[in-house]
């Protein structure tokens, strides 16, 4: 019967201790060379689609790209012809998909020093028409707030000539934080400061409109939109 002194040593074991060490090193760059040599595995581009907002519909780009961040989709943002587009309220010509993925109230609002209480709707169209002392505030024409207001209240009715044109959002916020005599039109998630409801104009769905029916990562964002 063999024992274990029987068995055949390796040639390691007879090696000098000296150079054992040398031996253990280059086993151990044997291995990192063979094991740089693997082949990596390959990752998988993220996809990339276009996207826009409008200012009124803007805090829904967060959500948008949190869900493409999800899903390892790249997000580029353009006005033009994006795959997905951002706004509040139905516009007057919709050729194509539109989808609604959260709402927001539109309200006509003033400074909290200013004398203007609660309001009816005959008086906000007067108001808006010019007859009052109030300072009118509005946006362009093609700003989607502006269309639901118009729309909305207005009803055809023409806003005084004499009012101001506020270029964005945030312009329409600091006037009404910082004049009493101001009376303008926001997106409830933009009343913050030194405002104060006098009418609520309604609440209107936000839409993601694309420019055809949504396929692959444009489908899977909107997916995601929706669920939350």
């Amino acid at each position: 019967m063999k024992t274990m002194n029987d068995r055949p040593q390796t040639a390691f074991c007879f090696l000098p201790s000296a150079f054992r060490p040398l031996l253990s090193a280059f086993y151990f760059l044997l291995f990192a060379f063979l094991t740089s040599c693997t082949t990596p595995t390959p990752t998988v581009p993220a996809e990339t689609i276009t996207a826009y907002a409008t200012a009124s519909a803007q805090s829904w780009m967060d959500e948008l790209f949190a869900c493409a961040n999800q899903q390892n989709i790249l997000i580029k943002v353009t006005a033009e012809n994006p795959d997905i587009f951002l706004r509040i309220g139905e516009p007057e010509a919709l050729v194509s998909p539109a989808y609604q993925i959260g709402e927001d109230e539109i309200l006509v609002m003033v400074n909290r020093e200013s004398p203007i209480q609660n309001l009816t709707l005959p008086e906000v169209q007067g108001l808006f028409a010019g007859q009052g002392d109030a300072a009118v505030w509005v946006y362009a024409s093609g700003v989607d707030s502006q269309w639901v207001f118009d729309q909305a209240v207005m009803e055809g009715r023409s806003v005084t000539s004499f009012a101001r044109v506020a270029t964005s959002l945030q312009e329409m916020s600091d006037t009404l934080n910082s004049d009493p005599s101001a009376i303008g039109i926001l997106p409830k998630h933009w009343a913050a400061g030194n405002l104060r409801a006098v009418y609520s104009v309604g609440v209107f769905p936000v839409l993601a409109i694309t420019n055809g029916e949504p396929q692959g990562a444009a489908r899977t964002v909107l997916g995601c939109l929706h669920s939350k």
